[in-house]
């Protein structure tokens, strides 16, 4: 024991100069080499389909012959030639405006009125996330049940005397109806987001303004939404984003029909590139403006936001 304790009481070696230089290189590289896996992830799976998608928008290719260099005729036939392109981009715009509006407005709405702790108010909470969960494929096929001529809601509306619709089958209300399919899946998701924000509030803020006799309304554009205002933010981004790449449920339910009614620009892109005629080229170029009018949207969303929003 007792040469254990003088072994411990030892005093350490000092380093020399030549050992401190080499610690210090170390510990510069050892972050390097803590991020190098997801570095390398990052640039196989993001930046080369990136640079490789733009590479292929200049080329006519279909997958099977050379491929042949043509400039800029891609990008001049998107909007010159291909009229379903526009279609395209119209529905996926009418389709993003109106899950932005009907998502945050109702996640807000919803999260006001659940922020009251009561066992109704968890019920509600759990099973409101539920749409979220399922599958695309199994929302699709109880929609397409809910929404055909002879289906629940048409029965609904017959129970109250109002004309039937045809939801899925015509070009008036087919893209309505994906909105609100969209809408019912993704509402749980972010109500529980807005719902925790709401909960992350000081009292204090809501104590001091009872004081001051500060009305409902006032109280929540001077205490509410700004102190949300991130999280509102977040919500605009995300939505945005996951809008305009909508594809599996127009895939699944309508395949863009009837007619281009409910075409998105990424199922445009899916037709182009692996059914029919196979223009991979026209395809790459369809997804390189995809690429530029989100990240045109992005940057406007933080330059014309970014001062607005209360980060405390």
């Amino acid at each position: 024991m007792n040469s254990i304790s003088v072994q411990a009481r030892k005093p350490h070696r000092k380093l020399t100069e030549e050992e401190k230089a080499k610690e210090r290189r170390k510990q510069k590289t050892r972050p390097y080499f803590m991020v190098a896996p997801a570095m390398f992830f990052l640039v196989v799976f993001t930046f080369f389909p990136i640079v490789y998608l733009i590479v292929l928008s200049f080329f006519k290719y279909n997958l099977i012959s050379k491929m042949q260099f043509l400039g800029v005729d891609n990008y001049v036939r998107l909007f010159t030639v291909e009229t379903t392109f526009g279609v395209a981009l119209r529905n996926t715009a009418i389709y993003t405006i109106s899950l932005i509006v009907l998502l945050i407005f109702l996640s807000m709405l919803l999260a006001i009125w659940l922020e009251h702790s009561s066992i109704l108010n968890a019920i509600a909470q759990r099973l409101m996330f539920l749409p979220h969960l399922c599958a695309t494929l199994t929302v699709a096929v109880v929609f397409q049940w809910l929404m055909n001529d002879e289906g629940m809601l048409n029965a609904m509306l017959r129970f109250f005397h109002l004309p039937a619709l045809r939801w899925l089958n015509s070009s008036d209300t087919a893209l309505m109806s994906i909105i609100l399919i969209s809408t019912w899946k993704s509402l749980g998701y972010y109500t529980l987001i807005m719902l925790s924000s709401l909960k992350s509030i000081p009292t204090e803020l809501y104590e001091a303004a009872a004081l001051d006799n500060t009305g409902p309304v006032r109280k929540f554009f001077k205490i509410t939404l700004p102190m949300v205002s991130p999280q509102l933010f977040f919500l605009l981004i995300t939505i945005t984003i996951g809008s305009f790449k909508v594809f599996d449920t127009v895939r699944i339910i309508t395949e863009g029909g009837p007619g281009d009614s409910t075409n998105t620009v990424v199922l445009w892109i899916y037709n182009k590139a692996f059914s029919g005629t196979i223009q991979v080229g026209l395809a790459s170029a369809a997804g390189v403006v995809l690429m530029l009018i989100m990240a045109i949207l992005t940057g406007f969303y933080f330059k014309a936001l970014n001062n607005k929003i209360y980060y405390q």
